[in-house]
């Protein structure tokens, strides 16, 4: 029996695995990086209270909701005006010593690499960063009317993104980089594939042929959103996993026409299982036949959330029971 690593590589490699892979089994995330210790990336939890990040923004997760988002009245709103982004925006120093990543250095030591992957993990994206700070109604005008103001920022990003990822090299050396930027709702991109190129695909090359080229195996891409239109920009970014992928995706076809370039991981909906309401039917529902059609490789059922946990208790625990099932029915 494959480890549950090699399972998962043998998945995305398009080799024979013995089983599907359920959801996140494959990653052991190691969260205690000596930037995540200092700044939370959001509430612990639906319900916790609000917390102040690095770049200075407020993060909110009210219970009932399915993930958390910055506040952005005017007493909170990092930048009101991109034109004068450098007046308001100040990254977080990250010039940690190996001392400082000591105790994340010990937590590593104590993973099985052969039984799992060491993730880090990256959130947000640049994409969502920028509107982390700008305001999403904001950030969409912003492409249009200050374009030389939003390259500049992401610009900004991106290097800070670039030292963060030599830090994590440095130090962690992880086998996997799980990076959350959600580029969609679930009906489209939030901007057209030409602009979304002209402004990230370089930020995204530079960031994830990065890791690549400093001895990270897979770049994990979350992005719970239709992005159909966006995979072939994906592959070229250098993304080998793309976590999140809605059902609205029609990931069958997805799979058969890139498959061999990037992995699927997700079609699971949150929106459909992870609620108040849910039973193992409406589960079985979303599960069985997607297994059956997506099939075998360049495939991994998951629900849609970007971590290993459902905000409902049990969701999560009862999608890997139906991934076993239909693991006995296709393997």
């Amino acid at each position: 029996m494959l480890t549950k690593r090699q399972n998962m590589l043998e998945v995305i490699r398009g080799g024979k695995p013995d089983r599907f892979v359920k959801q996140y089994e494959g990653l052991t995330f190691v969260l205690n990086t000596p930037y995540q210790t200092k700044y939370p990336m959001m509430p612990e939890g639906p319900g916790a209270p609000t917390v102040k990040c690095g770049w200075g923004y407020y993060n909110s997760w009210p219970a009932g909701t399915p993930g958390a988002f910055p506040l952005h009245d005017p007493e909170h709103l990092v930048c009101p005006d991109v034109s004068e982004w450098k007046k308001y925006v100040k990254a977080p120093d990250i010039n940690y010593t190996a001392e400082d990543w000591k105790e994340c250095q010990e937590t590593v030591a104590g993973i099985d690499r052969n039984e799992t992957m060491v993730t880090a993990m990256v959130a947000p994206g640049v994409f969502e960063m920028c509107h982390y700070l700008c305001e999403i109604q904001n950030t969409m005008i912003n492409f249009y009317e200050e374009p030389e103001a939003m390259h500049e920022l992401i610009e900004y990003i991106t290097e800070w993104e670039l030292k963060w990822a030599e830090q994590v090299c440095t130090y962690m050396k992880p086998d996997v980089v799980f990076h959350h930027d959600d580029w969609g709702t679930q009906k489209s991109t939030f901007i057209s594939v030409d602009m979304f190129r002209e402004f990230f695909m370089d930020s995204y090359k530079r960031i994830y042929g990065y890791y690549h080229d400093h001895g990270v195996e897979l770049i994990i891409h979350h992005n719970d959103s239709y992005s159909a239109t966006l995979v072939p920009t994906m592959i070229e970014m250098g993304i080998d996993v793309w976590q999140g992928c809605m059902s609205v995706n029609d990931l069958p076809k997805l799979i058969k026409e890139y498959g061999k370039d990037i992995t699927f991981m997700g079609g699971i909906d949150n929106g459909k299982v992870d609620r108040f309401d849910w039973n193992q039917e409406m589960i079985e529902e979303s599960t069985d036949q997607l297994c059956r059609d997506c099939g075998k490789l360049y495939f991994i059922p998951c629900t849609t959330h970007g971590l290993n946990f459902s905000c409902i208790p049990g969701v999560y625990e009862a999608v890997d029971k139906e991934i076993d099932k239909m693991t006995k029915e296709m393997f």
